[in-house]
C-alpha cells in the first residue's frame, strides 16, 4: 500500500511506480527473479523453507531456493570496519531461549528490495530478528489466520509428529524508507516432506 504513511514520500513513489509496472504484465526486479543475494527482510517475504545448523561459534542457515546460504556469528559483534555484503553482517546471541541475529551492513544491488512488492531498501536497513520455539497448536493457529488472507496454506504438510515450531519475529529500521520501524512474524513448521530446493 503505497499510501501507508510508514513509507517515506520517495519510498512510497517508488512502490507506486512498482506497483503500476507489475500491473501491466511485468515483473518488478527483486533478488529471486534475478538470481540474487536474498538478505533479510526479503528473504522472509518469498517464504523460503530452511534449515539451521549450530555450530561452536556461528549458525548456517540453509535456504531451499537458489543455494541461498546465510552465515551468522554467535557471541560477536559487528567489526569497526564492516564491508557491505548484499546478505549484510549478521551477529547472535541466546536471550535465554530465544536466538536473537542482529544484521546491518548492507550492500545494495540493483534489484535489492524489501520484499515482494519492491519496496526499496537503503544501506541504513538494520534487521533484528528473534527465534523461539512455540507450540505447534498456536503455530496451525498462525497458519490458519494466513491461509484466511490469502487463501492457501502453502504446498507441503505439517509433521504432526512434531509439537514444535518455530517463530521469528522482526523489527526492521530504515530511515532512509520508512518513518518508524516495524515489525512482523513468521512461523516455521517441520514438513514431512523431504527438502524441496529451487534452483534458479
Amino acid at each position: 500500500d503505497y499510501t501507508n504513511p510508514i513509507l517515506k514520500p520517495e519510498a512510497a513513489a517508488v512502490v507506486k511506480k512498482n506497483g503500476k509496472y507489475s500491473e501491466s504484465g511485468h515483473d518488478v526486479p527483486d533478488p529471486s527473479n534475478q538470481c540474487g543475494v536474498y538478505s533479510p527482510p526479503y528473504l522472509f517475504s518469498i517464504q523460503l523453507g530452511m534449515r539451521m545448523l549450530r555450530w561452536k561459534d556461528q549458525i548456517v542457515i540453509l535456504y531451499n531456493q537458489n543455494s541461498q546460504v546465510r552465515h551468522v556469528r554467535l557471541n560477536s559483534t559487528h567489526p569497526r570496519d564492516l564491508k557491505p555484503t548484499p546478505m549484510g553482517d549478521s551477529i547472535a546471541r541466546y536471550e535465554g531461549d530465544t536466538l536473537v541475529i542482529d544484521t546491518v551492513g548492507f550492500k545494495l544491488q540493483p534489484y535489492t528490495v524489501a520484499d515482494r512488492f519492491g519496496t526499496p531498501q537503503s544501506e541504513a536497513m538494520h534487521v533484528v530478528e528473534r527465534y523461539r520455539l512455540i507450540d505447534a497448536k498456536e503455530a496451525q493457529s498462525a497458519l490458519d489466520r494466513h491461509a484466511g488472507v490469502v487463501g492457501t496454506t502453502g504446498p507441503l504438510a505439517a509433521d504432526p509428529a512434531y509439537p514444535m515450531a518455530l517463530r521469528v519475529e522482526l523489527t526492521v529500521e530504515d530511515p532512509k524508507v520508512f518513518t518508524a520501524p516495524w515489525t512482523a512474524n513468521v512461523t516455521y513448521r517441520r514438513v514431512r516432506a523431504a527438502d524441496n530446493e529451487g534452483v534458479c
